[in-house]
């Protein structure tokens, strides 16, 4: 069953300690090792495994058991998203009660769509690499990060849905440029006090409202917005026109 995610039914679902994994470093989940052990003991529905930062690969448990990580003094684990299709919301985003250990999600394998709120309120989620051919992030899907400092997109981006980011604390910089963003949805970025910079790409054709609605250090509160897509005008957002409110 090397290289391929097999069916539901050759995966096991119910939580699994490998003692034959080696504590080495990120570059192992990059190699076929990683995927033989990853296939074998991980649903294929939820195309997920959390990983305990500070013991090394030693356990791989299914997102969807109430077993989770039962190690001892726990304090963060890594999340890998693995697969080929989306992340769903309701089965696949991390459970509730392990949220608050996320601290780094890295997507290893192409998925065209990271699904709503498959990250919302991982409270100490630090770090989200996002790769190549993912094109969409869905409503809500990292809001409420509050730990949140480091982003990476992917060229195949295309859309930012509601409220993806919003509340994001500690977010200070983003960069879409080298993304073909098409769409800002509303609220995308909105509530993020440390916002100091977004680049956005030529590429962006649609804004939605408030989508930097109180991120005061990146449109200074004495700003006002004209938006000439909308009835009335819009506060902290970045459209065609600005003036200096006397």
């Amino acid at each position: 069953m090397a290289g391929s995610l097999g069916t539901a039914a050759e995966i096991s679902t119910t939580t699994t300690t490998v003692s034959t994994v080696p504590a080495t470093s990120d570059q192992f989940m990059h190699t076929p090792e990683f995927r033989r052990h990853f296939v074998e003991f991980v649903h294929v529905q939820t195309l997920m495994a959390l990983r305990v930062a500070t013991k090394g690969w030693n356990a791989v448990a299914d997102a969807l058991t109430d077993e989770g990580v039962k190690s001892e003094g726990v304090k963060s684990v890594e999340l890998m998203v693995h697969g080929g299709k989306d992340i769903s919301d309701g089965v696949a985003y991390v459970r509730e009660e392990k949220r608050a250990l996320v601290t780094r999600v890295i997507f290893l394998l192409n998925i065209p769509k990271i699904r709503e709120r498959a990250c919302k309120s991982a409270v100490n989620l630090v770090v989200v690499d996002i790769p190549e051919g993912v094109e969409r992030i869905g409503e809500r899907a990292f809001a409420y990060c509050r730990s949140l400092t480091t982003l990476s997109f992917p060229k195949t981006l295309t859309s930012i849905a509601s409220g993806a980011f919003a509340y994001c604390a500690s977010l200070e910089n983003v960069d879409l440029l080298h993304t073909n963003l098409q769409g800002l949805g509303d609220y995308a970025f909105a509530h993020c006090p440390e916002l100091k910079s977004m680049t956005i790409p030529d590429s962006l054709q649609s804004l939605g409202r408030w989508v930097f609605a109180n991120c005061r250090k990146l449109v200074p509160s004495n700003t006002r917005v004209e938006c000439h897509g909308y009835n009335q005008s819009t506060e902290n957002a970045v459209v065609a026109h600005l003036r200096s409110q006397q």
